[in-house]
This record gives structure tokens, C-alpha cells and sequence, in this order.
């Protein structure tokens, strides 16, 4: 059987054989590639290519919101980090194009950053600031976060200018959040305790509110004591007098708030160098008005202690200025009624002439309700006497240990002689004098007169000690800069003023105080003080034009001249403040007649060559002591009741030795021909008063 027909199989790809003898055609392999086109899944290639879209080509799907600020922002859609590995279609050319696109990212983070204009930076600080500030002003308890926006703009600002402003604005800001009493910190215990929804808010707004506060005082201590190296383009000088002014509008806005402390360590510490430059006069200007604005007596209290250790541990070289600051203190005796914080006494509507209503205003009470309203009026009467009692006890305690650290610190400078400070030593001694204990009478009587020996040296020889032979006399040049005239008329004022209070004109007896040197000091000063051409200066306000000869003083030298005395007063007025201590004194310490007309005698000179005046007081002076002292004084005037015999000596050392009775004032019809008419009517009016005595 013949075999049958074999089908023909086409075959697909070319044989190696023809392959490799090059008998296969272009034709054929173009056919090939085209017949296995049926095969080729080029959908599924191209879905399972990665796809990489740049960011900013995403689409925004999430609508705008509007703030509370009422500004409209997008919100980002979240971006979300794939895992690369769980990708099982990466290819080697994605890993490829991932390197070319982190070598892009590198680059663009190696560009530097555009630079912006420090005015441009200080407008969006401005800006930011403000919106701060008015959120917290709207509702601190919901923002308490911003206390520490605030406190990080200070620290994370590259400007000066920037920190000022930051600085500037937190003090503002607490001043107008800061509540009216003192915040205690709470523990970990407190905090954990069950409390009300509302009492746990306020807890954590006064603990941001206290810890933000904290912060701040910090910053203001480190920027006020600046580090000796700096970072470049940081304002020092400028830093530190911002910090300095915040701290002085802090302690003077809020002084019973927490932290009041280290407030006043900043400001101590700048009084305390010799400099005298804005800082310094900020900072004295400062402890000067806590001073007189004080009321309980414990603010005043904590600086005056602050004060002590300070020129304590500095050897009490310090400026002048910084003791005057003791002489704006209100101590003991101006606290003689209890002022109520919570309510003032002023007359209502109801308030009638004895204290009763009206008819028309009268509502009816039961006798119960009569009795029960009695009562209550009587426990509330009781509760505010104890109030009262309790206030003026603590007031008391407190003025006590303020006047004991003031007292301390005078002895002190007076024991060293620091030629600088006497003189604001005697101001405020001849200021509270009268507030100094009986023990110290003597001691410091025996020290002032050793200051006055000093600016007069005449009485030098009726002292009790020689401070010459303790090595203890000021050098020229520091007797120079210091006004002997004055600081013995002090001493005069301060030793007078002893027997003026603490009922020591009761206990002159058992004292035995003896100022007969004081008085003779005065005595033989007159003369010298009538001739003086500066009796009637003051720094603040002088009377007569600067010498055009004297070149123009150096800015220290103006700044010391004229604001280092607090309580400055004219020669004329410490001169008339010890002569009506001498003459016009009753009791047991008043004068004898000899005196009277020796100093009468000699003021009716002196007021021939003072001015204007200081010769109108002097006479206005001498009317007193005619009203007073008119019958010892009388036969000055009058010839025929001349009690003296001898020669009057006008130029006696002391009143005992002038033989006064054997003269006559003749000094007053020259002063009835004096060109100011004041003058003219004044002595006529001593004579008048003179001649009435009978």
C-alpha cells in the first residue's frame, strides 16, 4: 500500500543551519515578527510600568477651610510613604531614575536660602506679634500656648531688633494678664487631684501663665548681665537697656505678683557700679517710686534689704545717689490710720444726717429680723476692728525692720568716714532723727561733732576726740568735692531734731544731752553763711546765673551735681530749719534770754548783706522770735532798759562773750531804706512787734 500523503509543518523561526549559512531572507524575519503580533499583551506592559508624578501635579481634592482669624487656607492633602520593597514591579531603571532624582533633591538643598531683608523680617515679627497679642487679650485661658511662642521668638531671633520687640511685647502682655494676687506653684500631688472642669481649667492657665512668667525674668536677668562674648551682629549695649526698662516697668506694674524678687536683684545689681549712665538712673528712678508708692511696707522692705547687702558687699562704694533712694521710704509715723483695699468710704444715697433713712426709705422688719440684723452688725464691727488691728501690727513689724536696715546702714558709713556718702548719710539722719533710739544719742552726738570739727577747724579744740590723731582726716582732694558747710549744718539739724521726737524733750533730763556746741557752731557761722555767694543755690533751680568764666561740666559731672540730692535744700532753708530749733523751742529746751539776743542781734546784721530772699526770711524769722521772745529781746531797742556794761564785741567766737546787752540794733533803719520793699515793710513790722511788748 503506497505511503500517504505527509502534511507540510511551517516552520516558525529560522534553523541554526540556515542561520549560519545565510540563506534565510530579510522578508522572511519581518513576516515572522508580524505573525507573532497575536501573542503580544501590550495593555498589561504599560499597566505595570511605574507612573511618577511630581507633587505639585496632584490633584486638590479637600475644599478650603476659613480660620477664626477669618482668613481662608487649603489644606494639604497627607502625603503617604510607600515601601519600595513591596513593589514587586521596580525594574532596574526605576532605581536608576530614583538616584537621578535624589541627586536633584541634593542639589536644591545645597542652594542657599534666599535672603530676607531684616526690615521685612522685623514687619512679619510686627505682624505676628500682634496677632499673638490679641488672641491672648481675647481669652488667655484658650491660648496658653502662646506664652511659649513668645518666649521662643526672643530666643530663635536672629535680629536684635526682633528680641527687643519680642521682649517689649511680653511685658505688655502680662502686665495686662497678670492677676491681682500671687499664683502658688502646684505640685505633681495638686494636680493630680479630682477638681471641677472649670477650676482644672484655671489651674492650667495660672501654671503657664506662672511658668511663662518665669521664663521671662529669666531672660531679662541674662540679657541685663550680658556675657563677655557675644554673638556677632547681636546689639549688647542695646539688649540690655531694653531688658533693664522691661524689669523696671514689671516691678512698678505688678510688685505683689511672684518672682518680685529677682526683679529687684536686676535692678540692685545695676545700682551698684560707680557708672552713672541711663541704665543707672532708670533703675534708681525705679526704687524711688516703689518706695513712695509702697502701702503695706513689706515691698519697701525686701529692697532696703536688697540695698544693704549690696553696699555691704561692695565696701560701701557706691554713688551718693543710691542712699538718697532711703529718703522716699514712708516709715512709722505716716501710717497712722488703716486704708481698706477692698472698698472706699464715700457718701451713699442712703447716707443721711445722723445716720438714719428717711421715712419714705424705711421698709418694714419684724422684731426678729431686727434683732438678727443687730447682730450681724455687730460681729461685722468686731471682724473689721481685728482686721484693722492685725494691718496696723504688720504694717508696724515691717516700717520696724525697714527703719532698722536704714539706721544700720547710716552707722556704718558714718563709722567708716566715707568722704563721698556723708553727705547723703546726714540727709537722711536729719531727716529720721527723730525716729532714732535713745541708746544712740550719744554716740552719734560725738560723731557729728567730729564732722563739724572738720568743716570748721576753729572748733576743733572743744571736741571730745582728735579724728586727726586716729588717722582718720579725709585727704585734700576729698575735702574738696565735698561741701564741708553743708554737712555741718546737717550735723546742727540732725543733733536739734534728736529732742524733737521719741519723747526725748521728756528724757533731756536723764539724757543729759548738752548741744551747746552745736549752738555755738551755728553762732559763729552766720557771718560766714551771709557773705556766702551760693546761700541761695540749688542744683534743680538756682537762683542766680553760672559763672560765664567756669568752662562747661562734663555730663557726670552735671548728672552728680544736680540729681544725687533727692531732698535738696538751699543753704538759706537748712540755716533757718536750725535757728527755729534754737530759738523757737518750748519746754525744757527752751532758749535762754542771752541767747536770743545774741542771734538776734547778729541776724539783724547778717540781713544787711544777704539777698533778697534769704534776708525777707531771715527777718520774717526774727518777727517770730519777737512775738515769742519779746520782752528779752526789748532792750536791743530800747536804750533806757540797757542792762550791760562794757563794750559789745560783734566778732565774739561764742554768744557768752559778746556782751550783747551793751549794744544796740541799729541795723534797722538801714534795712527801712532797703530797695526791695518787702524787706522795708518786713523790719517794720519786728520793730512794731517789738515795740508793743510792754
Amino acid at each position: 500500500m503506497a505511503p500517504g500523503h505527509a502534511v507540510k509543518r511551517r516552520r516558525l523561526s529560522p534553523s541554526k543551519e540556515s542561520n549560519s549559512n545565510g540563506s534565510a531572507s530579510n522578508g522572511a524575519s519581518v513576516k515572522d515578527f508580524y505573525s507573532r503580533a497575536a501573542e503580544w499583551d501590550l495593555e498589561q506592559d504599560y499597566e505595570r510600568r511605574p507612573r511618577k508624578a511630581s507633587k505639585k501635579d496632584k490633584e486638590k481634592n479637600r475644599l478650603p477651610i476659613k480660620t477664626v482669624e477669618g482668613t481662608i487656607e487649603h489644606v494639604e492633602e497627607p502625603t503617604v510613604v510607600e515601601d519600595e520593597s513591596d513593589n514587586p514591579f521596580d525594574t532596574d531603571d526605576d532605581d536608576a531614575e530614583e538616584q537621578d532624582d535624589a541627586a536633584e533633591v541634593e542639589v536644591e538643598a545645597e542652594k542657599p536660602k534666599p535672603h530676607v531683608p531684616a526690615k521685612v523680617q522685623i514687619l512679619e515679627a510686627k505682624e505676628e506679634l500682634a496677632r499673638i497679642a490679641e488672641l491672648i487679650n481675647e481669652d488667655p485661658e484658650e491660648h496658653t500656648g502662646l506664652f511659649k511662642r513668645l518666649a521662643d521668638m526672643v530666643t530663635d531671633a536672629s535680629l536684635s531688633a526682633v528680641k527687643k520687640l519680642a521682649l517689649a511685647a511680653q511685658v505688655a502682655i502680662y502686665r495686662d494678664v497678670i492677676p491681682g494676687y500671687r499664683i502658688r506653684p502646684l505640685g505633681e500631688s495638686d494636680m493630680a487631684g479630682k477638681v471641677s472642669k472649670e477650676v482644672r481649667r484655671l489651674r492650667n492657665f495660672e501654671q503657664s501663665l506662672l511658668s511663662g512668667y518665669r521664663n521671662l525674668v529669666k531672660l531679662l536677668a541674662s540679657f541685663a548681665k550680658p556675657p563677655k562674648t557675644s554673638k556677632d551682629g547681636d546689639d549688647v549695649e542695646g539688649l540690655k537697656a531694653v531688658a533693664i526698662h522691661c524689669a523696671c516697668n514689671l516691678l512698678i506694674a505688678v510688685p505683689h505678683f511672684n518672682f518680685r524678687g529677682e526683679l529687684m536683684k536686676i535692678l540692685v545689681s545695676q545700682l551698684g557700679r560707680r557708672k552713672v549712665d541711663d541704665n543707672f538712673v532708670k533703675c534708681r528712678e525705679t526704687i524711688e517710686q516703689l518706695f513712695s508708692n509702697d502701702e503695706d511696707g513689706i515691698v519697701s522692705m525686701e529692697a532696703t534689704g536688697l540695698l544693704s547687702k549690696m553696699m555691704k558687699a561692695r565696701d560701701y562704694q557706691v554713688h551718693d545717689s543710691v542712699l538718697d533712694t532711703f529718703l522716699h521710704l514712708r516709715l512709722l509715723s505716716e501710717f497712722s490710720s488703716k486704708g481698706s483695699k477692698d472698698s472706699i468710704d464715700k457718701p451713699g444715697e442712703d447716707d443721711t444726717i445722723g445716720g438714719k433713712k428717711p421715712k419714705a426709705k424705711r421698709e418694714f422688719r419684724t422684731k426678729k429680723e431686727r434683732k438678727l440684723a443687730k447682730d450681724r452688725k455687730a460681729v461685722a464691727k468686731d471682724m473689721k476692728e481685728a482686721d484693722a488691728l492685725v494691718s496696723h501690727e504688720q504694717r508696724d513689724k515691717m516700717q520696724a525692720e525697714t527703719l532698722k536696715l536704714v539706721f544700720g546702714t547710716y552707722f556704718r558709713i558714718l563709722k567708716l568716714r566715707s568722704p563721698n556718702l556723708m553727705g547723703a548719710v546726714l540727709e537722711g539722719l536729719a531727716k529720721y532723727a527723730h525716729l532714732i533710739n535713745q541708746d544712740f544719742f550719744g554716740d552719734l552726738l560725738e560723731a557729728l561733732k567730729e564732722l563739724i570739727a572738720q568743716a570748721d577747724p576753729s572748733t576743733a579744740e572743744t571736741t571730745t576726740t582728735d579724728p586727726s590723731a586716729s588717722g582718720e582726716t579725709d585727704t585734700p582732694e576729698e575735702t574738696s568735692n565735698r561741701n564741708l558747710t553743708r554737712e555741718a549744718l546737717l550735723c546742727c539739724i540732725t543733733a536739734f531734731a534728736l529732742l524733737e521726737g521719741q519723747d526725748a524733750s521728756k528724757a533731756a533730763s536723764t539724757l543729759h544731752l548738752d548741744l551747746s556746741f552745736f549752738t555755738t557752731h551755728l553762732y559763729r557761722s552766720l557771718y560766714p553763711l551771709s557773705t556766702n555767694p551760693d546761700i541761695e543755690y540749688n542744683p534743680n533751680k538756682s537762683l542766680h546765673l553760672p559763672d560765664p568764666n567756669i568752662s562747661a561740666p562734663t555730663p557726670a559731672q552735671s548728672s552728680n551735681n544736680n540729681t544725687n540730692k533727692v531732698n535738696f535744700q538751699t543753704p538759706t532753708v537748712l540755716l533757718l530749719r536750725c535757728l527755729q530749733s534754737t530759738l523757737t523751742a518750748k519746754g525744757t529746751s527752751v532758749a535762754p534770754p542771752l541767747r536770743v539776743a545774741g542771734f538776734t542781734k547778729r541776724l539783724m546784721t547778717a540781713s544787711l548783706q544777704l539777698p533778697e530772699k534769704s534776708s525777707l526770711a531771715m527777718l520774717s524769722l526774727l518777727t517770730r522770735v519777737a512775738k515769742q521772745h519779746g520782752r528779752k529781746i526789748a532792750p536791743l531797742w530800747n536804750t533806757e532798759e540797757r542792762r550791760g556794761d562794757g563794750v559789745f564785741d560783734p566778732l565774739a567766737p561764742t554768744v557768752e562773750g559778746s556782751n550783747v546787752f551793751a549794744g544796740n540794733v541799729w541795723e534797722g533803719e538801714l534795712l527801712r531804706l532797703h530797695y526791695c520793699p518787702q524787706v522795708r515793710e518786713v523790719a517794720r513790722e519786728v520793730e512794731k512787734v517789738v515795740a508793743s511788748v510792754k
